[in-house]
């Protein structure tokens, strides 16, 4: 890997889990706090709206912002065409949404979503105005903007939050907390780009990159569908206590899964469309990125299942036991979904969108096939259904990487197996201590020093070069601050 390149993703990879991780702790803090306050029946009537304001900005986006990425040669006219073609959907979206608000407290038999949707939806215009300014950082690999802008965005947010909790305002926390988070990213956004449209719309610009965004857009809309399907079913034929349940266990176990998948987007994307042509650096680099992944994800998959009950307890109290059980599932789930994300990363870097897109349509149709097969035994064994289509799924996407890079099995299995090993011993010796008559809290950090210390021992042994990698980058790096 060429050292400019190299530097550029090391940079970038480390300004973007600053940026995720940071955001993550942020909202962790606040989300411990707001859930000690807040009724279990709150989180599951905005949990509901969620899917509509996901749903909203994946069609603002449209595979666009990919598509402006990805071309090399993008123009003012190409950016501020996006813009306002966005601008233009969002408006229609909310004007939609707003009227649809009544139907919406109908069909959930929730008549207090009607004035909590039309507030909370304005976020869907919001998103609008700094989208195209964060596409443009990105195509800079500007991540330490991007961090900074997130960062500032989610304390302000959070404080909103915290003032409007203390004056028990109840569901309305999250509504603010939500809008207020997307008004402070288009507020503090432009300190950062200096970036005004023009006023040039090109139908050209939009054809030639939906070429492309299409297959983007695909599965960026099965993924917003399929990521919220259970919160819909819940609060359709469930109860909104149980929605509020499982809607927390789905966020804790996604502080995992979306920050690794963010990280592993916005940071890997950009320098696989760099060298999409060189496939044997392609693959070298793929391979660094994998081995990487998994010593970083697999073991706190592995800790987070073994520590999960006095981890909640601790955290957001007794009351959200019962969501325990789902936050393990969840999380048990997603195991592989880091290496699933860097799969379809690399390939639609290679522009195979098209077939990323026909994994994704494969992906929700065995989740589907799932939910019709196990609704009627309950939310546990649908769960447990999402961890099969999941697995399969991952399965299926080495087989693609392995046609488009000739990643051979042997090779994937190497890369993955020592560091799935290490985890699950590291979890087996750990597990026990749940059974000693201690508290909460100190079980979780008796767990979290054991697990520590035999991780750091294992991957020390079976993966030498990553540890002399991270202590050479150390050095470097206090040789560097030593010398300003």
């Amino acid at each position: 890997m060429g050292d400019g390149l190299k530097n550029k993703m090391i940079n970038g990879l480390a300004w973007t889990t600053v940026n995720v991780f940071g955001v993550q702790a942020i909202q962790l803090v606040i989300g411990i706090f707001l859930a000690r306050i807040l009724n279990i029946e709150d989180f599951g009537k905005v949990g509901i709206l969620f899917f509509f304001v996901g749903i909203s900005t994946v069609f603002i986006d449209g595979g666009f912002g990919q598509a402006l990425i990805r071309k090399q040669n993008a123009t003012e006219k190409d950016t501020s065409t996006i813009f306002f073609l966005n601008l233009i959907v969002s408006v229609s979206l909310y004007l939609v949404l707003f009227f649809s608000a009544p139907f919406i407290a109908n069909f959930f038999h929730q008549p207090e979503l009607e004035l909590l949707a039309r507030v909370l939806f304005l976020s869907i215009i919001v998103f609008s105005f700094y989208f195209v300014q964060y596409v443009n950082l990105l195509k800079k690999l500007d991540y330490k903007s991007i961090a900074i802008i997130n960062i500032l965005s989610v304390v302000l947010s959070s404080l909103v939050a915290m003032v409007l909790a203390l004056q028990n305002v109840g569901v309305w926390v999250l509504v603010f907390q939500q809008l207020s988070f997307h008004t402070f990213k288009a507020i503090i956004s432009p300190f950062f780009l200096r970036w005004r449209p023009i006023w040039a719309f090109s139908k050209q610009t939009i054809v030639e990159s939906w070429k492309f965004s299409v297959g983007i857009f695909g599965q960026t809309f099965l993924n917003a569908i399929f990521n919220n399907i259970f919160t819909l079913l819940i609060g359709k034929f469930d109860t909104i206590r149980n929605v509020g349940l499982y809607t927390q266990a789905n966020k804790y176990s996604e502080t995992v899964n979306t920050a690794s998948n963010s990280v592993l987007t916005t940071g890997t994307y950009p320098i696989f469309a760099q060298i999409q042509n060189d496939d044997e650096r392609l693959l070298r680099v793929y391979r660094k990125v994998i081995t990487s992944v998994t010593l970083l994800t697999f073991p706190l998959v592995a800790f987070l299942i073994v520590s999960a009950e006095p981890l909640i307890i601790s955290l957001i109290s007794s009351k959200w036991l019962e969501s325990v059980i789902l936050f393990q599932l969840l999380i048990l789930g997603n195991l592989f979904y880091p290496v699933y994300t860097v799969n379809v990363n690399v390939l639609n870097a290679r522009g195979e969108s098209k077939n990323t897109f026909r994994l994704e349509v494969f992906k929700k149709s065995l989740i589907t096939l799932f939910i019709v097969l196990s609704y009627g035994y309950g939310i546990k064994i649908m769960l447990l259904g999402l961890l099969l289509a999941n697995f399969i799924s991952f399965l299926t996407s080495m087989i693609l990487v392995k046609k488009s890079l000739r990643y051979f099995f042997k090779h994937q299995f190497f890369d993955l197996f020592k560091t799935l090993m290490i985890a699950i011993v590291c979890g087996l010796i750990v597990a026990p201590i749940n059974l000693l008559s201690l508290k909460p809290i100190l079980l979780v950090t008796i767990q979290g020093v054991t697990f520590a210390a035999l991780y750091l021992l294992l991957a020390i042994l079976l993966y030498p070069e990553k540890w002399l990698e991270l202590k050479d980058g150390v050095r470097k790096k206090l040789n560097k601050s030593s010398l300003m």
